[in-house]
């Protein structure tokens, strides 16, 4: 049975399309409490370790599946790649779940991780696109709600699953084969987002009278557009050092977090699965009643700010007190998990949708969640060695470093976009209409161009 697409709007759409976030961390939660077990299955190197961490949902598959989702998604829609992306990632999980030698987990890795990385400007996109002006941080707060839940789930089944060894990490995988394809089956009754469909209506060469397009020639611009345009490779600087930086040191502690508890002195698998539904539980909790609740309301640049220092507080703590046992990894766990609910993932997904016109609004996610990750996977490559080298100090000062980098970029170059239309933005940003649909349709089209950290009640 095939739910109505008039049944699947508002609220459930937002909720159904911020489920990709929630399988898509959960994968990359799967693979760090999994690793352990996968080496000592495998026999095999901390370099090869890293190999799997650095192609997988948490770099560089990721990184190429959004570079090349994002522009897929201006071209053939949102709906497009949300729908089929999921049968991608179910086929990923499904190998990693059965996979038998190292050759076949490196390919199941491979594969949820393009799909991940094609989910994330689809799905981000598509929410902001839907979202009310006045509420479009709640919406698009929704999908870093599902992206800790994810986390806090997987943890979860982790600790409960320890003493089951691999066959438990197997069971979690399987896990989010299910839900992954209930998510699918419920995803058949959405609707394409409302802008995009009405630019591809306007403008597409294909369209037929009184139907939505099906390709937009709007969104064929795609990375061609974007790259043509001074203000967007502006936005593309700021964004990209916000979240990279930020990203840099969280995507080392999703995947390796529990070698970082090794280093400061847990040697428990549960204990460590345990801190980590803490932080988790922490980032949820920010979420929902920091994030949600007032990023609508009240200056952006403030609450970056507020939700940027508990995460440098964390990280200064846990490299300072390295001996100082549980109670510093609580107020660690505590810290950066707050940080992660309000910090710069949650703004990030806010703003990158906010900065870009309609025909290349996925491309720009696509292009700098492939930059991002990209740096991320480098670094992946030699994280296990370099903390098993060096220690946790000099690896936690580098973290620390490029925390506080992404907050002074986000203080200083927070856009002012707060409670207005996707439209009235991309006139603002730009001096006129971008979009097909706005052509001498808008009052503000003498509007002053707009450009990243203008001053103002932001």
């Amino acid at each position: 049975m095939k739910l109505g697409a008039k049944n699947t709007t508002g609220w459930k759409a937002t909720i159904s399309v911020a489920m990709s976030n929630y399988i898509e961390a959960g994968s990359i939660i799967a693979i760090a409490t999994s690793l352990g077990f996968w080496q000592d299955e495998f026999g095999i190197s901390n370099f090869a370790v890293g190999l799997l961490a650095a192609l997988s949902a948490n770099a560089f598959g990721a990184a190429v599946g959004a570079a090349v989702g994002g522009p897929l998604c201006d071209r053939y829609g949102r709906k497009a790649i949300y729908t089929y992306d999921l049968m991608v990632y179910m086929a990923g999980v499904l190998i990693a779940a059965f996979a038998f030698n190292f050759g076949m987990l490196l390919i199941a890795f491979v594969v949820t991780g393009l799909a991940v990385g094609a989910g994330v400007p689809a799905s981000w996109t598509y929410i902001a696109e839907q979202a009310p002006s006045g509420a479009r941080a709640r919406h698009v707060g929704t999908a870093q709600l599902a992206w800790s839940i994810g986390p806090l789930v997987g943890f979860a089944l982790a600790a409960a699953l320890a003493p089951l060894g691999l066959l438990g990490s197997r069971l979690i995988f399987l896990h989010l084969f299910v839900v992954a394809a209930v998510v699918w089956w419920i995803r058949q009754g959405l609707t394409e987002s409302k802008i995009w469909t009405e630019e591809g209506r306007d403008s597409a060469t294909t369209e037929t009278k009184g139907a939505p397009a099906q390709v937009s020639a709007a969104g064929g611009e795609g990375l061609r557009g974007l790259f043509s345009k001074k203000v967007n490779i502006t936005a593309l600087l700021v964004l990209i050092g916000i979240y990279g930086f930020w990203n840099t040191v969280a995507g080392q502690a999703g995947i390796f977090m529990p070698r970082v508890y090794e280093t400061a002195g847990v040697d428990s698998a549960v204990q460590q699965d345990l801190l980590q539904v803490l932080v988790w539980g922490m980032t949820v909790l920010a979420t929902y009643f920091v994030f949600m609740r007032l990023a609508d309301h009240m200056s952006q640049r403030l609450l970056f700010a507020l939700g940027a220092i508990p995460g440098i507080f964390a990280w200064a703590v846990l490299v300072m007190f390295t001996d100082g046992g549980m109670p510093t990894l609580l107020i660690f766990a505590i810290c950066w998990g707050i940080s992660s609910g309000v910090g710069a993932q949650a703004f990030y997904s806010l703003w990158a949708s906010e900065l870009f016109a309609t025909p290349y609004r996925a491309s720009a996610q696509g292009f700098m969640f492939f930059v991002v990750r990209s740096a991320t996977g480098a670094l992946s490559y030699f994280f296990p060695t370099l903390l098993a080298a060096t220690g946790l100090a000099w690896v936690g000062l580098i973290l620390i470093s490029c925390l506080t980098i992404s907050l002074i970029i986000g203080v200083v170059w927070a856009p002012n976009t707060r409670g207005k239309e996707l439209k009235d933005i991309e006139i603002e940003r730009y001096g006129q209409p971008i979009s097909p649909e706005l052509t001498g349709a808008s009052t503000l089209a003498n509007t002053p161009a707009y450009s990243v950290g203008t001053a103002g009640s932001n």
